[in-house]
């Protein structure tokens, strides 16, 4: 403040006098002070608000299961190889049953679920559910996709499967039954995920259909 009165005396820059010799150089201002970079909120707000914050999960979840019914059901109008039709229907069901039991349930429930093996030779069950919400945590409408796929296409393939009985086309019903098997293993192992320790099945599968939230 001494200084800036001195110079205010000599006539430094503002000051009404002309300038003198001897002024002190004038202090630097750092406009970098107080400056807050904030980048990607406009990517996180728009993530938040999303309906599908997983898009692809969400396309796979369905896509796989969906082209194993149509393609079991129109496969003789493209080809009139059973063993094609056989071998890529069975393609799909393993595709859906990898994809939804690793990525899909992970990403659009935040559960997961697999078996392992100790060392004395017993097989142990895993079943987990995410408790801590993130920022692309995710959607009720998710949830509900998820779901709504997993439990209805396992319902499909059983009617095919008594469709196959009374037909009498019984080559397709080792396919059938495969399809039933995978599709309600996953459906077994995420129930589980959800019921957490509980022993209602019928409660908690009622709840699934009405409010299908994801866990937290």
């Amino acid at each position: 403040k001494q200084a800036a009165a001195a110079g205010r005396r000599r006539g430094c820059p503002g000051s009404p006098r002309p300038p003198l010799t001897g002024c002190p150089p004038p202090v630097p201002v750092d406009d970098t002070e107080d400056v807050s970079l904030d980048f990607g909120s406009e990517e996180e707000l728009a993530l938040r608000k999303a309906p599908i914050r997983h898009p692809l999960a969400t396309f796979f979840h369905l896509f796989f299961r969906v082209s194993a019914i149509i393609t079991y059901l129109f496969c003789d109008w493209f080809s009139n190889s059973f063993v094609a039709c056989f071998v890529t229907i069975l393609l799909l069901l393993s595709f859906d049953f990898w994809s939804v039991k690793n990525v899909t349930g992970r990403l659009l429930v935040g559960l997961r679920w697999w078996n392992q093996i100790d060392e004395d030779g017993k097989s142990h069950w895993v079943f987990e559910a995410k408790r801590v919400p993130t920022i692309a945590a995710s959607t009720e409408a998710e949830a509900r996709i998820f779901w709504l796929g997993l439990i209805i296409c396992p319902v499909i393939w059983t009617v095919f499967l008594f469709s196959t009985l009374f037909s009498l086309k019984l080559k397709w019903l080792a396919l059938v039954i495969a399809g039933i098997s995978l599709q309600t293993a996953n459906l077994y192992g995420y129930v589980h995920c959800k019921l957490g320790g509980q022993t209602n099945f019928s409660r908690v599968t009622s709840r699934l259909f009405v409010t299908a939230d994801a866990p937290k």
